[in-house]
């Protein structure tokens, strides 16, 4: 069986299909797809917008992800150019954009409904509440356990172990 076609077939004899009519070339379509793509990249890898575009330069996938037709060796845009983006459009609409791909994953059957019934969480990237051993607070609560454990042993009188 062949490959089914790339628009939905229509019936409207004098209607065209928007994509038929656009260039692909054209900055409006190219920066469409390489915002998008920028933006699901660095949510998927949780990076800096200079590490996101430096990481773009250097995989040549990416590139291709993005809409990129030749592999090019300078970021697409200036990391600020980004901000600024993701600014006009708000958490709501980089959240509208993150749904936008999730979904078209699912029209073109690239991941399945199952893969998204566990959920897969790396808590390296996540801030943890750790207490470092230059915090005085812990470094209290290590002088605590220590008194303790001092007196449990019966070995120094109550006195010589006041701080």
């Amino acid at each position: 069986m062949g490959a089914k076609g790339k628009h939905p077939v229509h019936h409207e004899l004098f209607r065209h299909l928007l994509m038929d009519m656009i260039n692909d070339q054209h900055p409006l379509v190219v920066l469409e797809r390489l915002i998008a793509g920028l933006l699901y990249h660095q949510h998927t890898f949780a990076v800096s917008n200079e590490t996101l575009l430096r990481t773009s330069v250097e995989n040549p996938y990416w590139q291709h992800f993005c809409g990129e037709t030749h592999f090019s060796h300078r970021p697409p845009i200036d990391p600020s150019s980004l901000t600024r983006w993701r600014q006009r459009i708000g958490e709501e609409g980089v959240e509208w954009v993150l749904t936008e791909t999730i979904e078209a994953a699912q029209r073109g059957k690239v991941v399945k409904r199952q893969s998204f019934d566990r959920g897969i969480v790396d808590s390296t990237a996540m801030e943890k509440a750790v207490a470092y051993p230059t915090d005085s607070r812990l470094l209290e609560r290590g002088r605590q356990r220590l008194v303790r454990t001092c007196r449990g042993a019966g070995d120094y009188p109550e006195a010589e172990l006041q701080p």
